[in-house]
């Protein structure tokens, strides 16, 4: 099996198995779809904390209103009273008036940060370190472990324009934020590997690019279409160049202490008496005058 470790924009994502006789098309499409996810259970879990500490989202017509705007508007939030999380709320105000309030009590709200969490390091980037592959399967679970604390805390599901709904039933809309930039369009992917994009087309496989050793661990970057080729690989690791940096470092300072020094005493030493050589032989050396 070959082990590609994927990178983006020079940064460690994770770690991904495949074969040497796979396409080059199949590689792509596979490791865009773990990426992607990876980016949805983000985007999913950052809501959830939100849902955990300030309830449900106002409808689309409440969002970026003031409470005054409401009340003289006289807008109403139906979804507010339908889904309240089981067990009863308790009223906590969202600063940025994005939520209702009604958030779950302390317990399930506990249900909704451990699922959180442990979504978080199915997928984190850490599994790099711990030399861990991550597959579209892991990445599922994640996704059902978040789905099933949701479906915990509000058994009658969300409101159909809130965005963790929206992205449970993948109908998210994504249009003009900061998300959209990060997603990569699986068609128009492109992978480099030494510098050198692999071509998607023509029936071009791994082992094209990788050569013919099957057990193996290389590196591939993913990029949008457009981005150009990304950077290539440093000589060295940053630990090492911190390593060789402190190295030089030490030898420098040491130079200057030798040049500064002019003490005599090495003359006493044993190895700077000339006539040495000429006491070993008489037997001289380590003679003790004390009876």
């Amino acid at each position: 099996m070959v082990i590609v470790h994927i990178k983006h924009k020079d940064e460690s994502q994770f770690l991904f198995e495949t074969t040497l006789k796979t396409s080059v098309e199949n590689l792509a499409t596979s490791i865009v779809a773990v990426y992607n996810g990876r980016l949805k259970i983000n985007r999913v879990s950052s809501e959830i904390e939100e849902l955990a500490s300030h309830g449900t989202l106002f409808p689309p017509e409440i969002l970026g209103l003031t409470e005054e705007q409401v009340e003289e508007m006289k807008l109403t939030d139906p979804w507010g009273e339908k889904c309240i999380p089981s067990g009863g709320f308790v009223f906590e105000k969202d600063p940025i008036g994005r939520r209702n309030g009604k958030r779950p009590k302390n317990s399930l709200q506990e249900v909704l940060r451990k699922a959180v969490q442990d979504a978080k390091e199915m997928v984190s980037k850490k599994l790099v370190l711990q030399e861990k592959c991550l597959t579209m399967k892991t990445v599922q679970e994640a996704i059902n472990i978040l789905k099933g604390a949701v479906t915990i805390v509000y058994p009658m599901k969300l409101p159909p324009h809130d965005t963790i709904r929206m992205e449970f039933e993948n109908i998210e809309d994504l249009s003009g934020t900061q998300a959209s930039l990060d997603i990569i369009d699986p068609t128009t992917a492109q992978l480099w590997f030494c510098g050198k994009e692999m071509y998607r087309d023509g029936g071009k496989t791994v082992g094209d690019y990788v050569g013919k050793i099957e057990n193996c661990k290389v590196i591939m970057k993913i990029s949008k279409r457009g981005e150009g080729a990304p950077g290539r690989e440093p000589i060295m690791s940053e630990d090492q160049r911190k390593e060789m940096m402190m190295y030089a470092y030490r030898r420098q300072e040491e130079l200057k202490k030798l040049e500064h020094d002019e003490d005599d005493n090495y003359l006493n030493s044993e190895w700077a008496d000339g006539g040495s050589l000429k006491k070993t032989f008489h037997g001289l050396n380590n003679i003790s005058w004390r009876p």
